[in-house]
């Protein structure tokens, strides 16, 4: 069974190498181009294309049958994903069957080639959820740095004399990403007939922005009672500008502790990997007697706990 398995990965290994050397790096050059070979106006999809447009039907009904979604579209939206739901689940699953094949190859027929597929195939949605919070952390740390300029910008487009919507749609096209993205959305939704004061509030709720949510009740506070908003933006752009100036110091007198943290946190981890992957018999015993299993469980709860005491001790909320 071990020759199988391994002699089985390495028939694989040498055809996936085949197919991208005969069939990527260096295809056969057609005899007819195959603009000549195409009707005029025709669309041309492969069956690749085809098998998998049917795929993310199906993954579109089950998740439309079941109501609840594992990869919303929001969560795929903040982290600047440019796939629908279906499609990214489809991405997942393939990664999750390649890694749990490759847990299977790894195990080459012992007793931890289960154990290690589950492992691996795991890795792939947990990873995509580790990775779509990632994204859209670093997202809205972009979109907090912007914030003062974005509130220039419009600040100057009022002073010119522009209305505030017009001024918006200024900073959409002249910001960066992803302020341009957000404001851009502010003036599309107004366009569509949504309130101006609920767009605004939706980019505060999006970013988990409190200093945008300052942004959104002046304006609408400016809206009811009048006043000059140029100058109001001035202040609270001044007022966040600060804000920033102190996160960031605060950012960088934590960068060691956490960093620490980190270290303590993945250490155990991977040497126990290490250990487990080279010398399997070193950890024969836990998994032989009773009080091998206690010892698993005393120490996975003491990691937890340690994990949860770290990362709050080094978290610093501003």
């Amino acid at each position: 069974m071990n020759a199988v398995v391994l002699y089985s990965g390495i028939a694989l290994g040498v055809v996936a190498l085949l197919v991208i050397v005969f069939l990527v790096i260096a295809p056969p050059a057609p005899r007819v181009a195959i603009e000549r070979r195409r009707a005029p106006g025709a669309v041309q999809v492969s069956t690749l294309s085809r098998v998998t447009n049917v795929t993310v039907g199906a993954i579109d009904g089950v998740i439309a049958k079941r109501g609840s979604r594992l990869f919303g579209a929001a969560e795929l939206e903040q982290a600047n994903v440019k796939l629908n739901p279906p499609s990214f689940i489809l991405m997942v699953v393939c990664a999750a069957v390649v890694f749990g094949g490759s847990g299977l190859l790894l195990g080459n027929g012992t007793i931890w080639a289960i154990p290690l597929m589950l492992v691996f195939g795991a890795l792939a949605p947990v990873g995509a959820k580790v990775l779509l919070a990632l994204r859209a952390g670093r997202r809205r740390a972009r979109f907090a740095d912007q914030l003062d300029d974005s509130l220039t910008l419009l600040s100057g487009g009022l002073r010119a004399g522009h209305s505030l919507l017009r001024a918006i749609d200024a900073v959409s096209r002249d910001a960066d990403s992803p302020s341009a993205e957000e404001f851009a959305r502010v003036v599309n939704e107004t366009r569509v007939g949504r309130d101006l004061g609920d767009s605004l509030d939706g980019i505060a709720v999006r970013m988990h922005s409190e200093d945008f949510q300052w942004v959104s009740q002046a304006i609408a506070i400016n809206r009811e009672v009048g006043g000059n908003l140029a100058e109001v933006f001035d202040q609270v752009g001044h007022t966040i500008r600060e804000r920033n100036q102190i996160r960031r110091q605060v950012k960088a007198l934590s960068a060691e502790g956490k960093m620490s943290a980190y270290v303590l946190l993945l250490l155990p981890i991977g040497v126990f990997a290490f250990l487990l992957l080279t010398q399997p018999s070193y950890f024969a015993a836990f998994f032989t007697s009773i009080w091998g299993f206690v010892a698993i469980g005393v120490a996975s709860v003491l990691m937890v706990v340690g994990s949860l005491w770290m990362m709050a001790a080094v978290k610093v909320k501003f």
